[in-house]
């Protein structure tokens, strides 16, 4: 055989090879049709019921996604528990006590290994959960394209240099969702979750003082709308200690994933300096006025860029595990 003829061999084989890769790295819609047919409907019993006893559940469980794919990508690493040699994601100060829906998932994950055994990923499931927790409150219906496999490696040193803060400004926001291969406009996009949930009020009392002591000034932040300040200042009073005290996100309609968000940061209700500060670029203030706008256009950007985040960084194939528990690495 001619080296012309090795060569030209050579080249097809590595097409080829790379043929099959990219198929076994893409995630499909429908991956579990064949292996598990039951397991996105199982997922969905175990979100509803939660969301049943605790409707506050389904922002936790969407926290829950984000947090995981921003650190290390969508492989589940935000759940696993620390050991006595790993402090793990989840008891990052940045996580913990903020983070929630963890029994959420084990309960979908322990009703799927006896039904299918070994086959859904807690990737997956959190990432099912997710869309069913947007669905719950009223937010739109996507389809959840799967196939994730679980990560083996979970570190607190990755939390705080991955996970936005809620102080960021506008440039700060567009480069770390950049470092994820988000653009500026999917940020502000996927930003308008904030439309269900509650923060800490130490978060706003602290991490981002915007009530009592904004940049030192000992006065609430000057940005914040007037008659906002005394409804966060009854929640949340000047110097408490009581660490389950709680403000909802979106003072409108705070169990609703609608477009609400966006008129409250019109209106200068942006809980969070990340949310007051998408007013000040031409580009982020006119995304916002948009979707405060049209309901169904933030819709439509939404679902499309909740779904790119979820295929950050992605383990396929036969990288990475299926774990047999969420919390615990086989």
């Amino acid at each position: 055989m001619s080296s012309k003829m090795q060569s030209h061999i050579s080249i097809v084989v590595l097409v080829l090879l790379s043929v099959v890769y990219n198929l076994e790295a893409q995630l499909q819609v429908g991956f579990y049709a064949k292996t598990c047919p039951s397991a996105e409907t199982i997922v969905t019993q175990a979100v509803t019921q939660a969301f049943q006893s605790n409707n506050g559940i389904a922002p936790g469980i969407i926290r829950l996604h984000f947090h995981d794919c921003f650190i290390r990508g969508c492989d589940a690493s935000v759940l696993i528990d620390s050991t006595s040699s790993n402090t793990a994601e989840k008891d990052s100060p940045v996580n913990n006590p903020s983070l929630r829906g963890f029994e959420v998932i084990d309960t979908a994950k322990a009703m799927l290994e006896t039904q299918c055994k070994g086959i859904v990923s807690c990737a997956d499931i959190l990432a099912f959960a997710t869309r069913d927790s947007i669905a719950l409150t009223k937010g739109p219906s996507y389809n959840v394209p799967s196939g994730r496999r679980d990560g083996r490696v979970s570190l607190m040193s990755d939390v705080l240099p991955n996970i936005p803060s809620p102080a960021m400004n506008v440039s700060q926001l567009t480069q770390n969702f950049a470092n994820k291969q988000l653009s500026q406009d999917e940020m502000v996009t996927l930003s308008g979750i904030h439309t269900i949930g509650r923060s800490h009020c130490s978060i706003i009392t602290t991490v981002d003082d915007r009530l009592y002591n904004f940049s030192g000034t000992n006065a609430p932040d000057p940005a914040l709308n007037s008659a906002y300040v005394p409804q966060l200042q009854t929640a949340c009073p000047k110097g408490s200690t009581d660490t389950s005290s709680v403000v909802p996100m979106d003072p409108t309609t705070p169990l609703v994933a609608d477009n609400k968000y966006y008129a409250n940061v019109l209106v200068n209700k942006g809980l969070f300096t990340s949310d007051w500060t998408l007013r000040t670029n031409s580009a982020t203030a006119n995304a916002v006025s948009q979707n405060a706008g049209n309901q169904a256009l933030w819709f439509s950007k939404f679902t499309k860029a909740i779904v790119k985040m979820g295929q950050i960084g992605v383990t396929t194939g036969t990288a990475g595990e299926i774990r047999t528990n969420c919390r615990v690495i086989n």
